[in-house]
């Protein structure tokens, strides 16, 4: 983490705590970094894996800066005393990162989802932000054999901006291995951002996305897939925060 960013600690991550337009200024400054840089996504359910992936956990610590998405980091935050001034969620913010690309000339590089999606997200994203170049697209169905070849074709494609869209804690795995060898200056972990960019998957009504509870909406449409992460998940994130802060007031 930037040592010049204030943050909240959540479960042990620190997650930044900066309006919305700063953040986007700190992303201008990674782009021109001489070293490649993380920027990954913090809700409920990616900090309940953390708790118990230390290798993940290890990589959202040294991410060069960890987003505040959804209303449990909300909660966690007041149960201290401060508050997260927006709430930063990867498929709102995201576009926002690729307007800030599409500024400085920064090509993008799209990789993950099933096959095809990446290609309509570009398509759909190019339409949507005036100047966004995107250097090239990929699923994330490679095979352990293909993943040079998959390296190779992002390094060569110049991209300065490597999009991955695996899940948690996937994504955010692959890109600490890999990301370096890629040749991209920042590597962005976005979840399921890539198949509602494709329109693969509806978003929720505005007021649910302002409040926070987007993954109700998503649990709606999901339930069997999504029912231990949010059902259970979400309570259990809860509990662990507040146990959290009765052995930190000890």
């Amino acid at each position: 983490m930037r040592s010049n960013v204030p943050t909240v600690t959540v479960l042990g991550i620190r997650v930044v705590c900066l309006p919305r337009k700063q953040v986007l200024s700190v992303v201008g400054e990674l782009l021109d970094s001489p070293a490649p840089r993380l920027l990954a996504y913090a809700n409920a359910h990616s900090l309940n894996v953390a708790v118990r992936n230390a290798a993940y956990r290890r990589v959202l610590d040294d991410a060069a800066l960890v987003l505040n998405d959804g209303a449990g980091l909300a909660i966690a935050a007041r149960l201290q005393g401060k508050s997260f001034p927006d709430n930063l969620n990867g498929t709102d913010l995201t576009p926002e990162i690729l307007r800030v690309a599409a500024e400085r000339d920064a090509p993008v590089y799209f990789l993950g989802g099933e096959p095809g999606i990446a290609e309509t997200a570009a398509r759909n994203l190019t339409t949507r932000i005036p100047g966004l170049r995107v250097a090239g697209t990929r699923h994330g169905y490679f095979t352990p054999a293909e993943q040079s070849e998959v390296i190779e074709g992002i390094k060569a494609s110049g991209a300065r901006i490597l999009v991955v869209a695996m899940g948690n804690p996937r994504q955010e795995l692959w890109l600490d291995r890999h990301l370096a060898d890629t040749g991209a200056r920042l590597g962005v972990a976005v979840g399921a951002f890539l198949d509602f960019a494709a329109g693969k998957v509806s978003r929720a009504p505005e007021w649910m996305r302002k409040a926070g509870i987007e993954w109700l909406y998503r649990l709606g449409l999901e339930p069997r897939r999504l029912f231990a992460r949010y059902v259970l998940g979400n309570p259990l994130f809860l509990a662990r925060v507040l146990a959290e802060r009765v052995f930190t007031k000890r």
